[in-house]
């Protein structure tokens, strides 16, 4: 959708950010979205409750005076998948019948909310954000969901999408339910425990108001649980009277003693396993309608500090009752303590104290030495450990040598698009779209708020051959698809037979080609990287007839060879996929064996 642009020829506007709190998950992501050759998707690593805003207006009204630039962080859509108990997919995660407990959905709770309402915080007024998880506890769904409403006040609204994906087996949201803890069931929050009220909260029942009781409820709505019809892929809930859903301890139905939420929970989307022979999954989709009254939200916070602070006292008391108890009893601890030497005591303190000094300071300086040498590599200090920076490629005599030496186009502008992870000597260049350029600016402005693990797609790299190219960068398959459009020099043209061979044998030499024109074109073009192009009018297989977009690799023109950049795995892609040849091997070692008896057997 993204890349859908407005007019032929333009470069899309839009952008995505992706967000993971794990570094592994950040990394497969990263890996999978690199097939997409795209340079509008921003990767962070943040935790999702906290993702930063990026603003720098002072009030809201500032936020939209300047609309060349933006002045905070703000999307069009969010698509918030909260961490969740899991128990909706355990018809494919056996390993989760050992670990899961009716406990898991209350821990999650409050994380859940906090990061859906980070989320609509960072949402435009106007967009969606879809709430969603994989499980099937109404604490972690139909609560959490209703706690946004009770917060965000009239900002936001709960959309009813049941026209929707009407292939969809959908079941609607609870209105009712109980809270389990500890094996008990509660149905409002006064019948917990004391001991249990800072973690089972006010939220998790469907009669509560919210954290804090001075709330004002939007668009109350009584809802009549007591259905009693058959679930459809047409199935609607605002024209069904009467459905009946067995939860097990979960109760969906009216009584005296339970009491129904006063929001449309009816709206919410419930999938459950034996519906479509599927897996579990809740999904609401909230609309907001204005911005979010900032009173109501520090209220909140404050309440939830308190419950947090008072959470985190009583476990340092148990800690420390423990720790001290411990202590007393260990005789040998003592003995050992008793023996250490003020000299060795005062030598450890020291030493960990240089420990920690070294350990907040990314460049720790252990030696004296030139002033000016602390303030280089002060300069190149990163606000995250672990993740190189992003900095503007603005080497202009570079860019002036990328672009004659490939005969970029003017309409395809390089400078101020190009950034590296380098601090010296850029290894590898990488292409934002301007959506991402206006986001990158923003955050350096800002002080670097946002952790970003990767952006923007791989367009040059740094090489080092020794074969007399006037250019010191190569192209990068991963952004030939961009970049080629606009590409005027460096490129060939193979037959179907030595494009095909290229991909197979990856090394050939400029005599063993088929098309002996194409050898002597490949002989006379200086050395450096070029682009060979699959030549027209050959049989096409289906899959390549559904796309007219010429097939084109990345190669190096050496002394008397020419030589693939792509990947074996991008190589056996092209050869099984985009030609329908299944029979050949690709090699990894250079190898011409049999190259000419393949080339007459193919003419």
């Amino acid at each position: 959708m993204i890349h859908q642009s407005k007019e032929p020829g333009l470069l899309p506007t839009a952008l995505v950010i992706a967000n993971d709190l794990k570094v592994q998950r950040c990394d497969v992501l990263i890996h999978n979205t690199k097939r997409m050759c795209t340079a509008n998707l921003i990767v962070t690593n943040h935790e999702a409750q906290s993702f930063p805003s990026c603003s720098l207006a002072k009030d809201d009204s500032e936020a939209y005076k300047d609309h060349c630039k933006p002045q905070r962080l703000e999307f069009d859509r969010v698509l918030c998948d909260v961490p969740c108990s899991g128990d909706g997919t355990l018809r494919k995660s056996h390993d989760l019948w050992r670990k899961w407990s009716s406990s898991m959905g209350n821990e999650f709770h409050l994380l859940q909310v906090n990061i859906a309402m980070r989320g609509i915080a960072l949402l435009k007024v106007g967009g969606r954000m879809v709430y969603s998880t994989c499980s099937m506890n109404p604490v972690e769904n139909e609560a959490v969901v209703a706690e946004l409403l009770r917060r965000s006040g009239s900002s936001v609204e709960l959309l009813d999408v049941s026209t929707e994906l009407r292939e969809l087996v959908r079941r609607p949201g609870l209105g009712t339910w109980k809270v389990n803890d500890r094996g008990s069931w509660f149905q409002t929050h006064e019948d917990v425990p004391d001991s249990r009220k800072n973690v089972i909260l006010p939220s998790m029942f469907p009669s509560s108001t919210s954290i804090h009781e001075s709330h004002k409820v939007y668009n109350s709505f009584d809802v009549n649980s007591e259905y009693n019809v058959p679930f459809s892929r047409n199935f609607n809930i605002e024209d069904t009277n009467n459905v009946n859903c067995d939860t097990g301890g979960i109760s969906s139905s009216n009584s005296a003693q339970s009491l129904d939420s006063k929001f449309p929970l009816h709206r919410c989307m419930r999938i459950v396993p034996h519906d479509q022979d599927g897996g579990a999954f809740f999904i609401a989709v909230i609309h907001k309608l204005s911005l979010l009254n900032e009173n109501q939200v520090i209220k909140v916070r404050k309440t939830e500090n308190l419950l947090s602070k008072n959470r985190t006292v009583k476990l340092q008391e148990q800690c420390q009752h423990r720790i001290v108890s411990e202590v007393l009893d260990d005789n040998k601890l003592l003995d050992e303590q008793t023996k250490l030497s003020v000299a060795n005591q005062t030598s450890k303190d020291d030493n960990l104290t240089e420990v920690k000094m070294a350990s907040d300071v990314e460049y720790s300086q252990t030696e004296s030495g030139d002033r000016s040498r602390r303030m280089d590599k002060l300069d190149y200090q990163h606000k995250w450990k672990g993740i190189d920076p992003v900095l503007f490629f603005k080497d202009e005599a570079v860019i002036k040598n990328i672009v004659s030496f490939f005969g970029i186009e003017e309409s395809f502008s390089l400078e101020g698009h190009l950034v590296t992870r380098s601090t010296d000597n850029a290894r590898r260049i990488y292409y934002v779209s301007k959506a991402v350029q206006d986001i990158l600016e923003l955050n350096i402005q800002v002080g670097e708020q946002i952790k970003i693990a990767s952006l923007g797609v791989k367009m040059f790299e740094r090489h080092r051959s020794k074969d007399g190219c006037s250019c010191a960068y190569r192209l990068s398959y991963e952004g030939l698809s961009l970049l080629f459009p606009y590409m005027r020099k460096r490129i060939l043209h193979a037959s179907p037979v030595d494009f095909q061979h290229l991909l197979q044998y990856r090394t050939i030499n400029f005599a063993r080609f088929a098309d002996a024109r194409f050898g002597e074109e490949a002989a006379s073009m200086m050395p450096g990287c070029c682009v060979v192009v699959l030549r027209e009018g050959y049989q096409i297989a289906d899959s390549i007839a559904s796309d007219p977009s010429p097939i084109a690799i990345v190669c190096w023109r050496g002394r008397a060879t020419m030589n693939v950049l792509v990947s074996p795995a991008d190589r056996k892609e092209l050869l099984e996929y985009r030609f329908g040849i299944k029979a050949f091997k690709v090699e990894d070692e250079k190898s011409n064996k049999n190259i000419d008896a393949l080339a007459e057997e193919s003419l």
